[in-house]
This record gives structure tokens, C-alpha cells and sequence, in this order.
């Protein structure tokens, strides 16, 4: 095997990389399915140089990162998880510090939207050590998921301490390896907002006005943003978060008017996590008893129902 062949293959996953966040899962899975495959393969053989064996671990372990997020994204967090220790396995033989982060971060992610939330802070805080050895965006995204789980537990000074780690991190990052490949291996300042305001948004009424800050803050940066960082999840996260900041202000015309582009999503792009956005905002609706949400709460129900369905 010779560096040509390293060098489709790191152009395969990057291009998957850069595609996943931006397109219906279900054109992607078969490229996907067969480049983890190609890469396992390779690597079984045994038959490289250790530098190319190194090379072909790191990419191994962003594709199968990629498998444990499309089985997140279709609600199978089980299945989610045992790629995600494959991925991990993977980043510790290509001995990647920013690698292993990543691998923590998918697990964190993972776990926090199946809401065990004290595993999902335990994998940021462990991410977190490795992802000082890089210096990459990773660093970011492990103290982004280390706020959001952490005002999941309502534990609020955990919280402020975990998004100043994350802004500190921002002003020491040294792009990466992994960086490089773009997507979702690495962290944007957008998604950074976002993070914040998902945060933000567990607070109700009291964090209301942050909560709507960060929303539009990060709202403004996607839609000004590189097309390489435009996320159409994180982008409908954030017009959740914003629709809940003014739900719990009692500006129902104010967060109706916030999710449109998100129920306008085609059913291949409702993937769990926006899910579980909208029916967060639907179970805001619900504490208030007034006959002007029925249609609101009936659009959010309706576009549950009609979700990303789990290949066969």
C-alpha cells in the first residue's frame, strides 16, 4: 500500500466529514458503510508502514466516529455507543490526542441527548484532558459539552465555569489534523453559540435573555458563515433555543415565527437531536393554558411524527 492509497482515502473521509452535517444521512450511509469497511480491511492486512498504519487508524476512527453519529441521528444511541469505543480504540492505536477528545466528544454527545447526563459530563471531562495535549478546536467543543450537560444537572456554576473554559480554549486553539478535515471534526465559533444557547436554554425565564443573545448570535454567524461550517442540525438547535427563550418570555408569535425554517426541514433531515429540539419547545407549550398555542403545538407534534426513519 502506497501513499496514493492513503491519500483517496483521507480525501474520502473528508469529503464525507464536510458532507455529514449538511446532507440527508441517508445519501451518505453507503459511502460511508464502505469506506469504514476499505479501512478495516487495510488495516487488518498488516501489511503498511507504521507511519500509514498510524494514517489509517486516524481515519478508521473518524469513520467509524461518523457510523456512531448516524446511529445517533436515526435514535439509536446502543448502537451509537459501541461505534463510538470503536472509534476510540481506533484513536488510541494512531496514538491522536485530539483523536481520542473527538471520540470522547461523540460520546458525550451521544449520551447527553439520551439523557444520562452525568455519564454524558463524565466523557466531556475525560475528553477535555486529552484535548489540552492537541490544542485543536476539540478543546472547544469538550467544554461547550461540559456547559450543556452540566445545565442539564442544574448545576449553574459549573456551568459558567465551563463556557469561560471554553472561550479560553477558543484563544489558545492551533488548528490540527483533524482540524484539517473540516466538518464535524472541527469546532466552528458558530456551533460554539449554539452550544452556549443550548445551555442557556435550560435556565427557562431566568436565562430567557441570554438564552435569546446567544440564539441570534449564532443564528447571525451561520448565516455568514464559510459554507463548510453551515450545519443544518446545529442550525435548527439554535432556532429551538431561540424559540424556547421566547416561549418562556410569552412571545408565542415570537417563537413561532423562530422554528419556520426548522419545520420547513424535509422528514430525511429530521435527525434525533433535532427531534428531541422541537419536542423540547412543545413541552414549553405545554405549561401554558392558552387556545392561541393549539396550532403551534400541533405543527410541532405533526413534524415529530414525520422524522428521519431508522434504515432497514
Amino acid at each position: 500500500m502506497g501513499p496514493e492509497t492513503i491519500d483517496q482515502l483521507e480525501s474520502d473521509v473528508r469529503g464525507l466529514v464536510r458532507s455529514y452535517q449538511q446532507r440527508p444521512l441517508e445519501t451518505l450511509l453507503p459511502k460511508l458503510a464502505s469506506t469504514q469497511e476499505e479501512l478495516i480491511n487495510l488495516i487488518s492486512e498488516g501489511r503498511q508502514r507504521p507511519d500509514h498504519a498510524r494514517d489509517l487508524y486516524l481515519l478508521a476512527g473518524v469513520a467509524s466516529g461518523l457510523l456512531a453519529k448516524a446511529s445517533h441521528d436515526v435514535g439509536s444511541p446502543d448502537h451509537a455507543l459501541t461505534q463510538a469505543r470503536a472509534a476510540y480504540i481506533s484513536a488510541e492505536r494512531a496514538g491522536h490526542s485530539g483523536l481520542i477528545a473527538w471520540t470522547r466528544g461523540l460520546q458525550a454527545l451521544i449520551t447527553y441527548w439520551a439523557g444520562d447526563y452525568a455519564k454524558s459530563a463524565h466523557f466531556a471531562e475525560q475528553g477535555f484532558e486529552h484535548a489540552e495535549h492537541s490544542q485543536g478546536t476539540v478543546a472547544v467543543w469538550l467544554a461547550c459539552s461540559e456547559a450543556r450537560t452540566h445545565a442539564a444537572l442544574n448545576h449553574w456554576d459549573k456551568v459558567h465555569e465551563a463556557i469561560a473554559k471554553a472561550n479560553d480554549a477558543r484563544d489558545r486553539v492551533e488548528l490540527d489534523d483533524l482540524d484539517a478535515l473540516g466538518g464535524l471534526c472541527t469546532f466552528s465559533r458558530p456551533r460554539q453559540l449554539y452550544y452556549i444557547a443550548d445551555s442557556l436554554a435550560w435556565g427557562g425565564s431566568e436565562q430567557a435573555a441570554d438564552t435569546e443573545r446567544y440564539a441570534l448570535e449564532a443564528i447571525d454567524a451561520y448565516n455568514n458563515a464559510d459554507p463548510d461550517d453551515r450545519a443544518f442540525g446545529d442550525e435548527a438547535g439554535t432556532r429551538c433555543d431561540l424559540a424556547l427563550a421566547r416561549v418562556a418570555n410569552r412571545d408565542i408569535e415570537g417563537g413561532r415565527e423562530a422554528m419556520t425554517d426548522v419545520l420547513e426541514l424535509p422528514p430525511p433531515m429530521r435527525i434525533s437531536g433535532i427531534v428531541h429540539s422541537v419536542q423540547n419547545v412543545r413541552t414549553a407549550l405545554a405549561s401554558i393554558d392558552d387556545s392561541a398555542v393549539d396550532d403551534f403545538r400541533a405543527e410541532l407534534e405533526d413534524f415529530s411524527a414525520q422524522r428521519l426513519a431508522v434504515p432497514s
